[in-house]
C-alpha cells in the first residue's frame, strides 16, 4: 500500500467508525461495519458493508427506510476523505450476523471476499 492509500485508508476507517458508533446507539440489531476499497480504483470501488444481527432485523431496518439515513451519514462522514461519489446507496452493502453463520461459518474472511 503507497504511503497515500494508507492515509486515506486511515482516514476512512476513522470516518466510518464514528458512523458505526452513531448506528449502535441508534439502530436495532446493528452491529458493525467495514469497508473495502482498490486505492487504484478510488472512489469508484469504494464498498461499505453494514451488519446486522439477524435477518430480521435487517428486514425491519430497511422496511423502515433507516437505510436512507444511514446512506445520508455516512455520505457526510466520508465528505472530505474521498472524491464525492455519486450516489452513496450504490457503494453500500448489508448483510448479517445469521447469515454469515449460516453460509460461511462465522468466518467474514471467506464471506467479504
Amino acid at each position: 500500500m503507497r504511503k497515500t492509500d494508507k492515509k486515506i485508508d486511515n482516514q476512512l476507517s476513522l470516518a466510518l467508525t464514528r458512523v458505526c458508533d452513531s448506528a449502535l446507539e441508534q439502530i436495532d440489531g446493528f452491529q458493525w461495519l467495514t469497508h473495502m476499497v482498490d486505492y487504484s480504483n478510488c472512489p469508484k470501488s469504494l464498498k461499505v458493508v453494514c451488519i446486522f444481527d439477524t435477518n430480521d432485523n435487517l428486514s425491519d431496518f430497511m422496511a423502515s427506510g433507516g437505510h436512507h439515513e444511514l446512506t445520508s451519514l455516512i455520505r457526510a462522514r466520508l465528505h472530505g476523505v474521498v472524491a464525492d461519489v455519486k450516489n452513496m446507496a450504490d457503494h453500500i452493502l448489508y448483510d448479517t450476523e445469521e447469515d454469515c453463520a449460516k453460509y460461511h461459518n462465522g468466518k467474514w474472511t471467506d464471506r467479504l471476499i
